[in-house]
């Protein structure tokens, strides 16, 4: 009888024992990724990708004559010449990652690998404008000269294009890659091994994703705030 009391004992003994060997390894594991998160936080908003564009604009115009006639519609071309322009613009985009609202949420840990969900990167376009220098335009001796408001109207189509053509410039991968590069070596200080971490968005982003990723804040008539 003493013998099974002294069984149950250890028994007892060994539970109590593995139950807290598994609450410390959850509150160290959760102590963890708190300190993780909080140094990421530190890195606040990181500029991860920048690049220059030029982008030409090209336009031209006839002088038409509209109206209508006996209720019919009529555009005639006046032989006043083709007005033509070309216009160089160029623009700064910068890519950024804005941890200010980093949480456990963005963690994912899987026994000793780690994956980062980077919050959605943000686009900067700044500091456009019209390289006046290099407008090549060509003006018949009947036609008027482009005015300052039709010039912004085509930098403005400038911006717009490019903003288009985001997708095909890398600059949201560059984000990514380059903000692995400055958080893989802090989570490395943590004790996981570089092939053991992944660094990602949560989703790839299209076309019709690239207007909601604009930082609108950073652009004011295409000039820099």
């Amino acid at each position: 009888m003493r013998r099974f009391t002294h069984i149950i004992i250890f028994i007892y003994i060994l539970l109590i024992s593995c139950s807290g060997n598994k609450t410390e390894q959850k509150m160290e594991s959760f102590d963890t990724i708190q300190s993780m998160v909080m140094q990421i936080q530190k890195c606040s908003r990181l500029y991860s990708s920048e690049c220059q564009v030029r982008k030409i604009i090209s336009h031209d115009d006839n002088k038409k004559l509209t109206g209508t006639f006996m209720n019919q519609k009529f555009s005639i071309d006046l032989p006043f010449g083709i007005r033509k322009i070309a216009i160089p613009i160029d623009a700064t985009l910068k890519a950024y990652v804005d941890f200010a609202d980093f949480s456990e949420k963005n963690v994912k840990k899987s026994g000793n690998r780690i994956e980062i969900l980077l919050p959605d990167p943000k686009i900067m376009l700044t500091a456009t404008h019209i390289d006046r220098k290099e407008v090549k335009q060509h003006i018949p001796i009947l036609r008027s000269n482009f005015t300052d408001e039709e010039l912004t109207s085509y930098e403005r189509m400038g911006r717009d294009s490019i903003i288009k053509a985001i997708p095909q410039l890398d600059i949201i991968e560059n984000a990514r890659v380059n903000a692995a590069r400055i958080l893989i070596p802090l989570i490395e200080q943590m004790g996981y091994p570089k092939e053991n971490v992944k660094i990602t968005f949560r989703r790839k982003f299209t076309v019709s994703d690239i207007p909601a990723l604009i930082d609108n804040s950073t652009i004011e008539n295409g000039k820099k705030k």
